[in-house]
């Protein structure tokens, strides 16, 4: 004989919840900063502007993370295109110093 459900056991995730899904994981934060980097931007400034009001973070600390972002599996998953444009930037970049 089985007890009844009385509604206090924990009911498992669906089956299409970002716990199922490997290599899920990144933050808001961190999706916010790889659509940062997915748009193109009018002019000086703006880009800095945008991460300061949307993000409110400086634009050192958003830096910062994206460059953590690059190194992160989780990140190249979830937007292949940008992190790979990114890296192969970063790259030239290290090898013309």
């Amino acid at each position: 004989m089985t007890a009844p459900d009385d509604g206090s056991s924990e009911a498992e995730p669906p089956a299409d919840s970002p716990a199922d899904r490997p290599g899920t994981g990144l933050s808001d934060r961190e999706r916010a900063v790889l659509a940062v980097e997915r748009r193109s931007w009018p002019g000086p400034g703006a880009k800095e502007r945008e991460i300061r009001e949307c993000l409110g973070i400086s634009p050192t600390r958003y830096y910062q993370l994206l460059n953590a972002l690059l190194d992160d599996r989780r990140a190249l998953e979830e937007d292949p295109v940008t992190v790979n444009r990114l890296r192969r930037i970063r790259e030239a970049r290290r090898g013309r110093r």
